[in-house]
Parts: structure tokens; sequence; C-alpha cells
């Protein structure tokens, strides 16, 4: 047999193991960093999370995302989408379930965030509210009371016996 036969024939089923071992492209990275990324910022990991967003965002970022393990608690959060536009910049549809201890209601909010591909790696340049409840990025939010008094649902007691006995 030919040495370069032989050597096909025993490396041919390694060569899988081996792009295991290399570094993630493209999309594939971009896709990594944002779970990373979502993933520390739903637990708190202040410090890894501002390394990954674009100097000139995280003072931004720092205050729409200040009420966070404070006033808001993440419940979960899930990577719905993620599009390429360009040869550089991805946009990642994110989900957010989230409350206020206050209220004990679950909300959901959909956010798009923006990436874009800095030499190896990949930051965050841009984060929006596409859809969902308000108040996740610290917009404010308006609770308005009812203006005129709700009279409450209640049947009319009847009595077996009788009629109704009115109110």
């Amino acid at each position: 047999m030919r040495p370069t036969l032989f050597l096909s024939l025993v490396l041919a089923p390694l060569l899988p193991a081996c792009s295991a071992l290399l570094p993630s492209q493209g999309i594939a990275k971009a896709q990594e960093t944002a779970q990373s990324f979502n993933e520390d910022a739903r637990f708190g990991r202040n410090e890894l999370v501002l390394d990954q967003i674009a100097p000139a965002k995280r003072e931004e970022f720092s205050l729409h995302h200040r009420a966070w393990g404070k006033t808001i608690h993440v419940a979960d959060i899930e990577m719905a989408g993620i599009k390429k536009h360009g040869d550089a910049d991805v946009d990642v549809i994110v989900h957010v379930s989230w409350y206020t201890p206050a209220q004990q209601e679950l909300r959901s909010t959909l956010l798009q965030q923006t990436w874009h591909s800095k030499a190896d790696s990949w930051q965050l340049v841009d984060e929006k509210r596409m859809d969902g409840d308000i108040g996740l990025l610290g917009e404010a939010v308006v609770m308005e009371a009812p203006t005129e008094r709700k009279v409450p649902s209640q049947f009319p007691t009847i009595h077996l016996g009788g009629e109704p006995v009115q109110d």
C-alpha cells in the first residue's frame, strides 16, 4: 500500500475531531459570542459583559441595564434568531422573560442586538426593544389608575324560599 493512501485512511476519521478543536469563524462565532454575552448579562457578570460591548456604547448599555438584578429580575434569556447583514455585522434576536419583585408578574420582551466583527472577535454595538413589555431597558413605565370606580361583579343572592335580596 502506498504511504499517502495509508495516511489518508488512518487520518480521515480524525478530521472531524480536529475541526471541533479549531475556533469557530464568522456567523458561528457571532452566535457563540452573543449566547455567552446574554448568559453573562442574565446572571449579572458585568465585568465579562462590558468587555464585549463597543467602548462607545458601554456607558449607554450600563444605564439601560442598571436595574437588572435589583428591581428587574431576569428569569430567562433565549436567542430567537440571527441574521447576517454585510460582511461584518449580524442582528441577534433575543427573547427575555423578566419580572419585578414588587409585581411578581412574568413579562416578555424581544430585543434586537446588533453585533460588529472587530479583528477576531464580535462586539455589541446596539440594542433595542423590538416588541413586548416596556421597562426592561430602563424605559419609563407609567401606571394609570382607572378614572371611574369599578362595580364588583357579583350575582344577586337567591334564597331558596323566596325573592332575591336587594343590596
